[in-house]
């Protein structure tokens, strides 16, 4: 439980620093230093203090990389720039613990309490409640479907890559090995690496032209991707990128692997559901965003039932 809390808290700050990495580096550019720094510090540790490539369940670790950092993350960044940042995450964090539930206890068997359930709803109905979206305007409105259709795919790809790693565990632990989250970690961001390198950027490439009623649009037309970053601008936006990546891929997926090897991800995921609740106050300090009261509110449920579900297990 008390990695999956650090997951939480490294998530947030690495949304912080990615939302300012972003401005200097533009999306595309941003994603792809965050993914190649964050690889050659996992494969650093991994090779001298974990375990490298070796291990029973390399493919396993391997495949939930494609499909958590791959295919999760391509429908992140479809999703985002049609639905905004707070619909999409919406439906990623609120639709990936269900659907990790489901398909860990259908496939391998795992089953939790009431209470944990009970408490994993209050977590993801506190998020809804913070994060849920107001009217959305005419101008957007033709994008809806499809946006909604990858926050749905990417919510997919968060809860189903958390089962394989799971499953990943069994093996390893059926062959009578033990892998640390940081090797699970760099195992996982290959399969990563490799899909987003193939399909991200002409996915990026075909992203609808920017509109200002869009957050992440607005972000990246004042920073282009295809603008080569300045001097001056790389010097200020490394610090985030190099924080982006560190409490990310690196650190927080690390946390995330831990917690995976040691309860279900039913129970994992509801507690990384509060990252962007742990935004909030992050982005009211940094940035000056502050929150409302519904946010306010959604947040005091969602950290009463991370609380108790920290209890109860």
């Amino acid at each position: 439980m008390l990695f999956a809390f650090l997951t939480t808290v490294l998530f947030s700050i690495s949304a912080v620093s990615a939302n300012r990495s972003i401005r200097h580096f533009g999306a595309t550019r941003a994603n792809f230093m965050r993914l190649a720094l964050a690889t050659a510090c996992l494969a650093a540790l991994a090779h001298t203090r974990g375990q490298g490539l070796a291990g029973p369940a390399f493919w396993w670790f391997f495949v939930s990389g494609c499909i958590g950092f791959g295919l999760g993350d391509i429908a992140l960044y479809v999703a985002l720039p049609r639905i905004g940042a707070r619909l999409t995450v919406l439906l990623t964090q609120c639709l990936a613990a269900p659907i990790a539930a489901a398909a860990e206890w259908g496939w391998l068997g795992t089953h939790v309490s009431l209470a944990q359930a009970a408490c994993g709803v209050a977590i993801l109905v506190g998020v809804g409640l913070a994060l849920a979206p107001g009217r959305i305007d005419a101008a957007r409105r033709s994008l809806l479907v499809v946006g909604l259709v990858a926050g749905v795919v990417s919510a997919f790809g968060q809860g189903l890559g958390a089962v394989v790693s799971r499953k990943a565990y069994d093996v390893s632990t059926a062959h009578g090995v033990q892998i640390d989250g940081m090797t699970a970690a760099y195992q996982r961001i290959l399969g990563g690496l490799l899909v987003t390198g193939l399909t991200l950027l002409p996915l990026r490439s075909r992203t609808p032209a920017a509109n200002p009623a869009t957050p992440l649009r607005a972000e990246v037309a004042a920073s282009p991707a295809t603008e080569a970053p300045t001097h001056p601008r790389l010097a200020r936006g490394m610090p985030w990128m190099v924080s982006n990546a560190l409490a990310g891929p690196v650190l927080g997926v690390s946390c995330f692997q831990w917690a995976l090897s040691t309860t279900p991800s039913a129970v994992v995921l509801p507690i990384v559901a509060l990252t962007p609740i742990v935004v909030i106050p992050l982005a009211w300090l940094l940035e000056g965003d502050r929150p409302g009261k519904r946010a306010t509110l959604g947040a005091l449920v969602a950290v009463a039932g991370a609380a108790v579900l920290a209890i109860v297990r």
